[in-house]
């Protein structure tokens, strides 16, 4: 019996590679990377999978610089970024071989979040830069009651940790700061913890309850202008939209051409919108068109 037990699992491991080898072969799409494009990815591959059969597409995160590092060393076929490679991630990309090209799929207004019990609902870019270096400490330094300020951030692998502290902070964060794995993580903190305050992409508010998004103002006396909202982010307003992006190795072909395309597409981009980012606007089509043809 034993024998016959073995002998089955030998070759059920045997069928289990040979499926796998398979699957590789048959042209499976590795996309790893961002954190905040890993729920509007993984969606987008579920659709094209759908009205695709055959086609397989596996979505994992860990990161911009997972992906970037992950493409960069041939484990992926599409690194998902929340921000741009930095020029040693370009110089170590041309070194091993591979040729970065990038992609635009989405807009995103990185939305700064506080409890919904907290009055505060408004900043400026200045306030919110000194609350996560530390110099800001508590509530009542800006409008709300005596209590402690609570930081939730990003780890430092994360392309949103990267641009919200080269972009807003313009210097370190502050040792208080809570790293937390990713969005849904800071949004789950902050909504249990009446002092709490974080940064998460735009896709993660929308309809969330027990929160409050802040207004922001890229400075004292300038208007104040709202993440959620589609014509403060498309025009420049809101002073925090980034672009999401891929980066491929090369122009990309076959299947990998294919998906991107499918994301680009009117019904890709309505599913940008579905799950509460932005679709591009013209300048990016326009960029995006050099890398993926007409």
């Amino acid at each position: 019996m034993r024998k016959f037990l073995k002998a089955v699992s030998v070759a059920a491991l045997a069928l289990f590679i040979c499926a796998g080898i398979a699957g590789a072969r048959g042209g499976m799409i590795q996309v790893k990377g961002s954190d905040t494009l890993i729920n509007l990815v993984q969606r987008l591959s579920e659709v094209y999978m759908e009205q695709n059969p055959g086609k397989y597409i596996a979505v994992t995160g860990g990161g911009s610089g997972t992906g970037i590092a992950a493409l960069i060393n041939g484990k992926c076929d599409i690194a998902d970024a929340s921000r741009l490679m930095k020029p040693k991630e370009v110089t170590n990309a041309m070194s091993a071989g591979v040729s970065p090209q990038r992609v635009v799929i989405a807009i995103d207004g990185l939305s700064v979040i506080v409890n919904g019990n907290n009055p505060v609902d408004k900043m400026t870019m200045d306030t919110i830069g000194k609350i996560f270096r530390g110099e800001v400490t508590n509530w009542s330094q800006i409008g709300g009651e005596d209590m402690p300020i609570t930081l939730y951030g990003r780890q430092s692998n994360s392309g949103t940790f990267v641009l919200f502290r080269d972009m807003v902070l313009k210097g370190d964060y502050s040792q208080r700061m809570k790293r937390m794995n990713g969005n849904s993580q800071i949004v789950e903190a902050v909504r249990a913890d009446e002092t709490g305050i974080g940064y998460v992409g735009v896709g993660y508010v929308k309809g969330a309850e027990g929160i409050t998004v802040l207004k922001v103002a890229s400075r004292e006396g300038a208007p104040y202008a709202s993440p959620l909202s589609t014509e403060d982010v498309k025009s420049g307003k809101y002073p925090i939209a980034r672009p999401l992006n891929q980066y491929v190795n090369g122009n990309p072909k076959g299947p990998v051409l294919e998906f991107i395309k499918f994301e680009l597409s009117p019904e890709g981009q309505k599913i940008v919108e579905q799950e509460g980012f932005f679709p591009i606007p013209r300048e990016y089509e326009e960029a995006n068109r050099k890398v993926i043809g007409s």
